[in-house]
């Protein structure tokens, strides 16, 4: 909109060229260009980018606009993939810059997921009559799904399970993507085999019958009934009828929805911070401490905090995040706290943007006494009890733990991991220093869900990372922090799914 006029006897003809930035570099590449519109300064573009989008990542563009062929430069703006779409509605406007002294106008991006079907199939079968193939006893049948490809051939995408020494086999209800059964595409063949297994792998082939997902898809109001005709049988037998009947049950429908639907809707990531500052850290003046900061490079602490916070701030409309510390002796009396806020403001802890809560933290260190012990349950009960005011879905909280050791409250940390697992929250758990973390790893639930007292977590909501794993070997601070950010975050969108999921929570509609 309101772009420079650099045609002496008409409006100028705009183009607008995207670059992109790797993940932890600097360098730019051009990704692509729109069409040149003539003769305008508040241009439409219709030439759309596709990008593929990770939550986790900085995903740094910059829209460069021109007048080609003369080459005039009227501006660019700079901007993250992840602002556009945690923008309302997915849409940002941003002043375009770089021409000294002038106006540039701005630039208008608007982001929209591609449609990839996202529906999810439900449905049950059975057989009846099926013909008998083993000597003994009668067969034991099961079903084979494959979707048709452009070129002719079939895929394999479901297999049943194997019912045992029965002609009229009912099977188990299964779920499966639509865009597996036929790729989007509701016309395209689906070919079912019915196999009688054997133990030894050589199962028998019964029959098959062909359908398809708008077929299947009628089921929903009558039974259909399909022939499993086997084609040498037929070739062979003139009297040959079929080899039994498969009948479809039922077959229902439901759109599984995404992490993007959710930020599209309306859904506010909440960022909170709670950082370290026990004894064991040493002292921050001296240069062994995890808390030293050099005047050449950031402390772990700072380096961890900035790597999550800079992406999380893109999803947070107010960029305000409460910050807290936890193991320290506060002035003037000395008090032991586990959840002080680092703006020293306890009625309203939040600091502004990332860097905000940089300055907190360095001022804490300078004002508070490194003390002890490390208890987490505190400050993760302090977050819970904020993401229980507001279970709807419109806020999802995530806490970031930044530690240097060993829990000294596993007990009540537990208790207080399951509790939270009912609520729209994750715990982000980032461990610096040379300690072992055997703790946090039984914290994180992959391989055994966190319980208390015989409760089990809801579901898993802790992801932990030992910062030392993400140190780059050349000293390269930005590699470390992508690096570091693209593994800490990257269960957050499938966590927050798994929280709205099992509330039956659906994400809201974005206004048109």
């Amino acid at each position: 909109r309101n772009l420079l006029d650099m045609d002496t006897f008409s409006k100028s003809d705009p183009v607008v060229v995207l670059f992109v930035q790797g993940s932890g570099s600097s360098e730019w590449k051009e990704f692509g260009r729109t069409e040149v519109i003539d003769n305008t300064l508040n241009p439409d573009f219709v030439r759309k980018f596709v990008l593929d989008y990770y939550f986790e990542e900085k995903q740094n563009l910059r829209f460069d606009v021109a007048v080609l062929g003369a080459q005039d430069f009227l501006g660019q703006a700079f901007v993250a993939l992840g602002e556009v779409i945690g923008s309302q509605r997915g849409r940002l406007e941003r002043a375009l810059t770089g021409v000294p002294g002038k106006r540039c106008g701005t630039i208008l991006l608007l982001a929209e997921e591609l449609s990839n079907c996202r529906d999810i199939v439900t449905m049950q079968l059975c057989a009846n009559k099926l013909d008998k193939k083993d000597f003994f006893g009668k067969s034991d049948p099961f079903l084979v799904f494959y979707r048709s490809n452009e070129d002719g051939t079939f895929t394999i995408c479901h297999k049943t399970e194997v019912v045992k020494n029965t002609l009229n086999p009912v099977w188990q209800p299964f779920t499966i993507p639509v865009r597996a059964l036929c790729n989007g595409d509701y016309d395209r063949t689906v070919k079912i085999d019915v196999y009688d297994w054997d133990r030894d792998g050589s199962h028998d082939f019964i029959g098959e019958f062909a359908t398809s997902y708008r077929e299947l898809s009628r089921a929903q109001s009558q039974f259909t009934v399909y022939e499993v005709l086997n084609p040498r049988k037929k070739c062979k037998k003139k009297k040959y009828v079929n080899s039994g009947t498969v009948t479809l049950l039922s077959f229902s429908v439901e759109s599984e929805f995404t992490f993007v639907d959710y930020i599209r809707g309306g859904t506010q990531l909440n960022f909170t911070v709670a950082i370290d500052f026990t004894a064991s850290n040493g002292m921050p003046s001296q240069p062994t401490s995890l808390h030293y900061a050099s005047p050449y490079q950031l402390s772990a602490y700072a380096l961890a905090l900035k790597a999550v916070g800079e992406i999380i701030q893109d999803y947070d409309s107010d960029k305000l995040f409460p910050a807290y510390g936890f193991g320290a002796k506060l002035p003037p009396d000395g008090k032991i706290s586990h959840q002080f806020p680092l703006n020293n403001n306890a009625d309203n802890p939040s600091c502004a943007g990332i860097e905000g809560v940089l300055e907190s933290y360095l001022q804490s260190l300078r004002t508070v006494q490194l003390y002890g012990p490390t208890n987490f349950a505190p400050v993760i009960n302090q977050v819970a009890g904020a993401a229980a005011q507001v279970t709807d879905g419109s806020q999802y909280h995530v806490l970031l733990i930044i530690t240097d050791g060993v829990i000294s409250d596993m007990l009540q940390t537990k208790e207080a991991i399951v509790t939270a697992s009912a609520l729209p929250m994750s715990i982000i758990i980032v461990g610096v220093g040379p300690a072992e973390f055997e703790a946090m790893e039984e914290l994180d639930g992959d391989e055994v869900r966190v319980s208390s007292r015989g409760r089990y977590a809801e579901r898993d909501i802790v992801q932990f990372v030992p910062f030392r794993d993400y140190v780059d070997d050349s000293g390269n601070q930005v590699l470390s922090m992508a690096r570091l950010a693209k593994d800490v975050l990257a269960e957050i969108p499938e966590q927050l799914l798994s929280y709205m999921k099992t509330h039956d929570i659906k994400p809201r509609r974005a206004d048109p």
